[in-house]
């Protein structure tokens, strides 16, 4: 989620973070990684040409077309998301 209106370059920084995530936390049961960017205002066009050419799932969406309770009940805690990288960081330095 993003406080400020869509800029070209985040495409290509949610891009690498799907992509992270497929490689480093999916497992083979799990539904594909989408990623999604929420922010305060969007050009259409920009939109359109930044993600032209991507083949990873990602949707933009403003504040104003997005119910922000429904998809913060979908989402884990913080606390949870911390735990979740203090494993992967042991698992790393294990390694």
């Amino acid at each position: 989620m993003k406080a400020v209106r869509f800029e070209p370059e985040f495409a290509g920084k949610l891009n690498f973070y799907v992509n992270a995530v497929n490689e480093i936390l999916k497992r083979d049961g799990d539904n594909p990684t989408i990623g999604l960017l929420i922010c305060s205002d969007m050009k259409q066009t920009e939109v359109r040409y930044s993600f032209k050419g991507l083949s990873t799932p990602i949707g933009v969406a403003t504040y104003d077309n997005v119910q922000i309770a429904e998809i913060e009940k979908e989402l884990p805690s913080i606390e949870l998301l911390q735990q979740k990288i203090k494993q992967l960081e042991s698992q790393l330095s294990d390694k």
